[in-house]
């Protein structure tokens, strides 16, 4: 619902005569919306919304690139639930921005990104950093648009956070001329949201048929498997995931931010036998995750499998891989609705499940003693996996753990186990470099009780890196680790498979950076490691510190991680 301000209580409304600019309804929409931050560079374009923004009390970051800006209204949307926002100036500002609403728009995140534009009176003047933005972001959102008055600026802002939120969620984008920013209009002119009032529940249940027919198959199933996708999280479905499987004793795999759905050692949490789980289950539940390339496009799945299949989006249901059942609504209450449907039917596969869960726990423990020696390397240059299994004793339940990077992170996802919900964060299937201290930025601002800790690839985190100064400025202390080997390594492997060692150092080596000495150059705290035993006391250091951390660790530059070695590309 929207109303004129002067009918919205508390938005400083009340005098017909009054003016409000563009800028000053951007905020006051934002705050209807919830939205308490904003991430931004500043720009001629858009210091308005800035003005409007302290009248409504809502903080202003300021980085030092609108990639950072854009990749932390991502991050603070996965954190807090709530949609992120981002506001950059025209021309180089929006495009700047471009890769992390890319991102989120393959992450399925809800944030707006806000552009500044040229005024609509010098329209195809070649004004100042005047560029088609809408055009370039259309097929990267959900909604792009101008907006083309004052009194609809708010108006616009609420209607792009509803198509945000339409199926599963996404990123949209929004560019105000700067004449429609910067104008006044009469209040009683202006149509401004209602907090919590003009947007419809997304929280659909589904087909009730088809809750009745997939609570039979599980009940009935012998050698089930579920796969907790990133969904499982952005619906905060997991107490309902948690209470399907434990009803049903079913394993559970997680991906993406479904990770720590179930905290590591429950008896339904899986990770090292998904392989053998996917080739041999006779009923397999797809949860919030798209048949895409960590998916081997749906051909990972055996082809005998019952396969049910579970998403906000109903392009997604059945994309690139035939299903025998689909079910489009909120996965949480799916989840809910079926372990409610499946009280009432007479558990058949019960005995047979359990034998399954020994099986797969037998598979499980193999596979950990297969790489326990790597885990434990003493080996100088320092075995990625032994650096990853520091930080994953390292982790406390409180502990948000950020990935970004390349083959570092693919060892990372092996080993680290997130201990709570929501606490963890990777780029998600677009693979963008450079997420990491944005996401730090967004999940310390948003969640400062908690600890953030990052690990990055020295590649990746070359990208973004210089806002570790921010993260000084606004005293968000965090445990950050480079993993280092000098390499953009998981392309390096690539070249050196296909064209031989010779070219396999192409355009992918990197220089001998002290990321230690980095830190303290911007205010924070650095150590470096070379020795496998100095990582744990130097993790704890940089805990005590209570600043922004890097510890720069020395890695075998030729130590690839399996998935990287695996990937279909290198072939």
């Amino acid at each position: 619902m929207v109303r004129t301000a002067t009918e919205t209580a508390g938005d400083g409304g009340g005098d017909s005569g009054e003016l409000i600019s563009g800028g000053h309804l951007v905020a006051k929409a934002l705050k209807a919306e919830g939205v308490d931050t904003i991430f931004t560079l500043c720009g001629g374009h858009i210091i308005d919304i800035y003005d409007g923004c302290v009248d409504e009390g809502i903080e202003v970051i300021d980085v030092r690139h609108e990639q950072v800006a854009a990749h932390a209204a991502d991050g603070y949307a996965r954190i807090t639930g709530k949609p992120g926002c981002a506001v950059v100036t025209a021309g180089p500002g929006t495009t700047d921005a471009v890769t992390g609403v890319a991102n989120a728009f393959r992450a399925e995140s809800p944030m707006l990104l806000i552009g500044g534009q040229g005024a609509l009176s010098q329209h195809k003047m070649g004004s100042l950093q005047d560029l088609p933005h809408v055009d370039m972001m259309t097929p990267i959102t959900k909604f792009a648009a101008t907006v083309p008055s004052t009194a609809r600026v708010a108006d616009m802002v609420s209607m792009a956070f509803r198509e945000c939120f339409a199926g599963a969620p996404g990123p949209s984008f929004l560019e105000i001329p700067r004449d429609v920013l910067d104008a006044q209009v009469p209040l009683a002119q202006a149509r401004i949201p209602a907090a919590g009032r003009y947007r419809a529940s997304t929280r659909n249940v589904g087909d009730p048929a088809d809750i009745e027919r997939l609570a039979d198959l599980l009940v009935h199933a012998r050698k089930p498997a579920v796969l907790l996708g990133s969904q499982v999280w952005t619906t905060r479905g997991t107490e309902s995931a948690v209470d399907l499987v434990r009803a049903l004793n079913l394993p559970a795999y997680m991906n993406g931010a479904g990770r720590g759905t179930l905290p590591p050692g429950d008896p339904h949490h899986f990770q090292l036998s998904r392989r053998y789980a996917f080739d041999n289950a006779d009923l397999i539940v797809i949860v919030g995750t798209p048949f895409d390339f960590r998916m081997g496009y749906g051909r990972r799945l055996s082809a005998e499998a019952t396969v049910v299949q579970i998403d906000l989006d109903y392009r997604t249901v059945g994309k690139n891989r035939d299903i025998d059942l689909g079910i489009v609504g909120d996965p949480g209450q799916v989840l809910a609705a079926v372990a409610e449907a499946a009280s009432g039917v007479r558990d058949n596969g019960a005995i047979a499940r359990k034998v399954w869960l020994e099986e797969l726990q037998a598979v499980e423990e193999k596979a950990k003693q297969k790489r326990l020696p790597q885990l434990r390397s003493d080996a100088s240059p320092i075995h990625p996996y032994r650096l990853v299994n520091e930080i994953n004793e390292f982790l406390t339940e409180d502990s948000i753990y950020i990935g970004d990077g390349g083959d570092i992170v693919t060892f990372s996802g092996q080993v680290v186990q997130p201990k709570s919900p929501g606490h963890w964060m990777d780029p998600g299937p677009l693979g963008t470099l450079g997420v990491g201290i944005p996401f730090v930025l967004a999940a310390k601002h948003a969640r400062p009780d908690k600890e953030v800790v990052a690990l990055f690839g020295d590649g990746a985190f070359s990208l973004t890196g210089w806002d570790f100064e921010t993260l000084v400025r606004f005293n968000l202390p965090f445990v950050g680790i480079v993993g280092n080997n000098s390499s953009m390594n998981q392309i390096r492997y690539g070249q050196a498979a296909k064209y031989g060692d010779g070219r396999g150092r192409i355009g992918n080596t990197l220089g001998d950076v002290h990321y230690d000495q980095f830190a303290k150059i911007l205010g924070g705290y650095g150590e470096e490691v070379r020795d496998p035993k100095d990582i744990a006391p130097a993790l704890q250091r940089a805990r005590e510190s209570g600043k922004p951390s890097l510890i720069n660790v020395w890695v075998d530059p030729d130590a690839y991680a399996p998935g990287t070695m695996n990937q279909t590309m290198y072939k």
